[in-house]
């Protein structure tokens, strides 16, 4: 394919780093994992990292983080207001908690939560406001953060796509009480598979390391005690005091993060060099509707929305892409309620989802990756230009 929806970014470095793991003959979960932790921990300006599998499972394990906590601790029936798009394993753990969740439409130019509504949004049982940065572009998470604060509200921060943007000179993944980010093959670094949860909030990040390994003991920091130890080693190695998952990295995941760390901020400018080659070319063009940066985004992709007041007919559009070896996919999730799992959720809506639903109808996007495009955007520009007409 002339242009793909995603591209290694791996070199020798990230090869020689698994092969030292493979030498060392310790796998699974251990100094390597803590020593990225630690590095991802400082580079969001964060107290605390803890790596998971996936963002999915940061997610996860994130939510059920805040139902064990001792203070204040979310409950079964309470309300959480989400936007309209954003991917599946955002909302997967809040409905699996048994929260009910209040849907509110994003806007059409950047893709992220209208924060206009979120005054409608709220009520007397909402206690967590999820806040999603949509393919590298940062949401409104100032106001997000400072309504959440208002409202004595849980901020929860999915940051899955949209790792090293930057909204008003602060690093997204760094606003919420728990902040989540995926490492997957095709995000910003890549670990194969994996996910890491930033917290500020050192019973947060006790919680997040026991129920990330089976809700036992071992892995507690010391700084924070959630039970009393005991002096049966026997008994205390495999005690369990809350319900876990096993959704630990490897130690080749975190060997690899660590040397995609230290490639991220060049990666990121040439990703950010792409959408100015992208932007230009397609801005000012009433046919298309492309994102809008809010703050610094560390452009994941690029978006398009298919002018619904043009007609023009998105699957002639995709063919010609198909046609001519662009590769293309949906807008992250969609507008959520839209899909047949929908049938599962607690939840409202909070007015009409009318930009969700243009974006689901008439958008998509295409890659951008850490090397120059150029010509992949021309050419994708010039089927662009044809097609919408």
């Amino acid at each position: 394919m002339y242009y793909d929806l995603a591209a290694d970014t791996w070199g020798p470095e990230e090869k020689a780093a698994i092969q030292n793991v493979v030498n060392s003959g310790r796998l699974t979960m251990g100094p390597k994992v803590a020593e990225f932790e630690a590095a991802f921990a400082k580079y969001f300006g964060r107290r605390h990292a803890v790596m998971v599998n996936s963002g999915s499972s940061g997610n996860l394990v994130g939510i059920a983080s805040l139902f064990y906590r001792s203070e204040n601790p979310l409950k079964r029936g309470d309300e959480v207001i989400v936007p309209a798009i954003a991917w599946s394993t955002t909302y997967s753990p809040l409905q699996q908690y048994g929260l009910k969740l209040r849907f509110v439409d994003v806007e059409l130019d950047t893709l992220n939560m209208d924060v206009r509504r979120l005054d409608e949004a709220l009520n007397a049982k909402t206690r967590m406001i999820v806040g999603v940065s949509i393919l590298g572009n940062p949401a409104a998470l100032d106001k997000m953060r400072k309504f959440a604060d208002q409202h004595g509200l849980i901020f929860f921060e999915d940051n899955c796509e949209s790792m090293d943007a930057e909204l008003g000179g602060q690093k997204t993944g760094s606003f919420g009480d728990i902040s989540t980010f995926s490492t997957f093959f095709s995000h910003h670094i890549s670990t194969i598979e994996g996910g890491v949860i930033t917290t500020d909030d050192d019973e947060i990040n006790a919680l997040a390391r026991s129920i990330r390994t089976h809700g036992w003991t071992r892995d507690l920091p010391d700084t924070l005690e959630l039970c009393e130890r005991r002096d049966d080693d026997f008994h205390e190695a495999y005690r369990f005091i809350l319900p876990g998952y096993n959704v630990r990295p490897q130690e080749i995941n975190a060997a690899v993060g660590l040397e995609q760390l230290k490639k991220l901020p060049s990666m990121t400018d040439i990703r950010r060099r792409n959408w100015l080659t992208f932007s230009n070319l397609f801005k000012g063009d009433d046919r298309f509707i492309i994102q809008r940066e809010n703050g610094k985004s560390s452009c994941f992709s690029f978006t398009l929305i298919l002018n619904p007041e043009k007609l023009i007919n998105r699957n002639k559009v995709l063919d010609a892409l198909t046609e001519g070896g662009i590769g293309y996919r949906l807008i992250t999730g969609g507008c959520f309620p839209r899909h047949d799992v929908i049938q599962y959720f607690d939840f409202e809506l909070v007015g009409e989802m009318t930009n969700g639903n243009v974006t689901h109808d008439n958008g998509f996007f295409v890659g951008n990756h850490p090397f120059d495009l150029t010509s992949q955007i021309e050419r994708f520009h010039a089927i662009m230009d044809i097609a919408g007409n």
